[in-house]
Formats: C-alpha cells, structure tokens, sequence
C-alpha cells in the first residue's frame, strides 16, 4: 500500500477507533483490522450478503416462471412455503387477541394480581440477569486467576447472536408443537427482513458496551423516541400531542444531563466514545426498522410465537454461514472449550432471551401493553442501578437526575398514552398488540 495511503488510513483509524488503535505502534495498523468495529461489521454484512442474493436471485426466478401454478414434485410444497405462502392476509387475529383478554375480564382479582407478579417478576428475572451478563461477557476478561495468567476477553458479539437465536429458536419451536397455533400464510422469505435488522441491532447492542457504559446505553436505548418521532415528522408527515413533544424534551434534557456528567478521568472505561455513539446509533435504525417490518406481517394470519420462530430461523442461518465463513464459530467453540464460566454465561445468556421473550407475549397477551410497557421501564432504571452496584460505574447527583427525569418522562407518556387509548377506543374492539 502506497504509504500516503497508509497515513491516511491510521489518520482516519486514529479518529473513529481510539480503542482500536490508540495503544498500537503506527506499524501495526494494518495487523489490527479485525479489532476495527467497523471492518468486523462489513464482515458480518458480506457473509450475509452471501446467503442473501442467491435466495433473491432464486426466488425472483421461481415467481418469474409462474412455479406456484406449473411447479411439482416433491420440493412443490417447500418452494411455494418458502417463496409463496397463502397470500391471504387478516388485519386482527381476533381467537388470540380477545381470549385472553376475555380469561382475564372473568378471572378473579386475587388470581389477576397473581399473574401480574407473575408476569413482572418474570420479565425482571429474565432480563436483569440478561443485562448483567451482557456487560460481564463483553466487558470482563475470563481465565485471569488462573495460574497467574491476564486472562483474555471475548470479542465475538455475532457469537453471542447465535447463540441467542438458536435457543429461541427452539422454545419458539417446541411451543408450536405443543399449542395450535394458526395457519400460516405469510411467504417464509419475509421473514428474512427483520431478521436481518435484528441481527444486525443484536450486534450493534453487544458491541457498543465496547466502548460505551452499560447505563448508557440503556438511556441511550430508552431516548430512542426521539428519532422516531423526528422521522415521523419528516417522512410520514404525522403529527403529534404536546405532551409527545414535552416527553420527548424532558427525556433528551434527561440524556444529556447524565451523558456531561460523566467523569472522563476517574473512570475512562465509561466515556462515551465516538464509535459508541454511531453503534448506538445503528441500534436504533435498526430496531426500528425490525419493529416496523413485524407490524407489516401482522397483517398475515400469524401469532407471536410464529414471529419469534420465523425470524429466529433466519437470524441463525444467517449467522451461522456467516460465522463458518470467517472461520469464527470454531474459534468461539475453542473460547468456550477453554473457558467454562464463559460457556455457562453465553448458555444462561441466551436461555434468559428466549425465556424474556415468551415472557413478553404472555403479559401483553394477558395485561396489554401499557403494562408491560411499565415493567419494562423499571426494569431499565433497576438494571443501571444494579450495573452501576456491580462494576462500580460512577453516577454523580447531576446525572442521577438526569436518569431519573428520563423515567419520569416514560412513565408520564405510559400514562398520557393509555388515558388517551381509554378514550378514543370503542368497548369491545379488539387490539394488535406488536412485538
């Protein structure tokens, strides 16, 4: 490489990854690609890419020869699943949407107050172990009491992705067996979508904690309205209440009182970084992008559960080609074959993920989703609490405020938005709840 080149290059690796670069010697740039977050996430996208356009390319071809109506044989049923589905698509699946809700109008109030511990101790259980062994994973080293050694760290987060989907894919898998579940309709290739952005966000959410605190990422994660509404404005032209405004404000007020607060010399590890902020910001997008997609397949005949199998099965073909390609699955194996705790951490990781989400289905299903939109809040203030108690964040009075002016913004538009859906709906109507 052409050495003005070569200056360019650590130029550019110097400013966008500190982490990366900043304790190397200049003539091991190059040597240190893979530690580059972005060169890693190229790397993901192109072994995606690889199982992505031969799917296209197939499935453009098969609705090109008109297969569904001269196709046979014994891949027929496979192909018109996989390509073509039902095509039939219902707004409401009114069985699973209203007897939920009709079990829970009729059941007692002892009962009620039963489920809905049951729900929230659940859904905190769940998640609060996820988020601490997300942090310890991705932030700890594993092997460093051993023999004297310094340990090393885990860097894999498409590993950890996997591994995440693959045991969802199961309990998602294992629940259709045991309860009926609708007819499916939807082409099985749609799926592949919001798979796809909910891989990439998975990944972004485990490779931000890299470079960025664990609290702030969750604030970070909670402040997401913001964008989402600035798109709204701009893109579909929707309007919105002033107390959607004045959350929206107060959360931002909230983010950026605890995000100048933060101590740049006492604990360097939780400085938000530049690469931090872009990751986060690819969460966002992304996730936003999954949510969406999902409400557009609502509008197939489909229950929760099927979601959760569909895009699972997806996210971990995709994954796992992408994985095998880079030769990484096997170097993760050999991680885990060396370092037990971290083999019992990735494996309690992902059944906490899978268990969360059908926790997530049930209170919805059962509470709505002004409920669980409550527990979930709480959950992210207890889990800063709990991260900050464990590794020793440092929070001073300014940001604490400002963490707690950020919850208090969610809960008022929890409140404002459930009065509001009291009011505008008929008694009776059912609800799509959304994933």
């Amino acid at each position: 490489m052409p050495s003005y080149l070569l200056s360019v290059w650590q130029s550019l690796a110097l400013l966008l990854f500190p982490v990366a670069v900043a304790s190397e010697e200049q003539s091991s740039v190059l040597e240190s690609w893979h530690d580059v977050w972005l060169f890693r996430f190229f790397l993901n996208v192109l072994g995606y890419a690889t199982i992505v356009i031969p799917g296209y390319l197939l499935i453009r071809y098969f609705k090109r020869i008109s297969y569904l109506e001269t196709g046979r044989g014994v891949c027929f049923p496979i192909i018109k699943a996989c390509v073509f589905g039902s095509e039939t698509k219902s707004g409401l699946l009114d069985d699973a949407s209203t007897a939920p809700k009709n079990e829970a109008e009729s059941s007692s109030p002892t009962r009620q107050a039963l489920k809905l511990m049951f729900c929230a101790v659940g859904l905190q259980t769940s998640y609060l172990t996820w988020g601490v062994l997300q942090e310890r994973v991705m932030t700890r080293s594993y092997g460093a009491g051993v023999a004297g050694g310094v340990g090393e760290r885990f860097t894999d987060s498409q590993f950890l992705v996997f591994m995440n989907r693959i045991l969802a894919l199961t309990v998602a898998g294992v629940w259709c067996v045991l309860f009926k579940q609708p007819r499916h309709g939807a082409p099985m290739y749609k799926y592949s979508f919001a798979s796809l952005s909910n891989i990439l966000s998975s990944w972004c959410q485990y490779e931000a904690l890299k470079y960025i605190s664990f609290p702030t990422q969750v604030l970070a994660k909670a402040s997401k309205v913001i964008p989402v509404m600035l798109m709204g404005k701009i893109v579909s032209r929707k309007s919105y209440e002033y107390w959607e405004y004045f959350t929206a404000v107060l959360i931002s007020v909230g983010v950026s009182m605890f995000l100048l607060s933060s101590s740049t010399q006492e604990h360097p590890s939780t400085v938000t970084t530049f690469s931090g902020v872009i990751i986060l910001g690819g969460y966002i997008v992304f996730d936003s992008f999954t949510s969406n997609w999902q409400d557009n397949l609502f509008k197939y005949k489909m229950s929760s559960v099927q979601m959760m199998f569909g895009v699972n099965l997806f996210s971990c073909l995709f994954t796992v080609g992408s994985l095998l390609e880079q030769g990484a699955f096997f170097d993760s194996l050999a991680f885990m074959a060396r370092h037990s705790e971290f083999a019992f951490h990735a494996v309690l990781l992902s059944i906490c993920s899978a268990c969360g989400q059908l926790f997530i289905f049930y209170t919805i299903a059962q509470f709505g989703a002004a409920v669980f939109t409550i527990i979930m809040t709480l959950r992210q203030a207890i889990a800063i609490l709990l991260s900050c108690f464990l590794y020793g964040h440092a929070v001073s009075i300014v940001g604490g405020f400002g963490v707690a002016v950020v919850f208090l913004a969610l809960f008022l538009r929890v409140y404002a938005r459930s009065r509001m859906k009291k009011s505008k709906k008929p008694a009776g109507q059912p609800q799509v709840q959304k994933v």
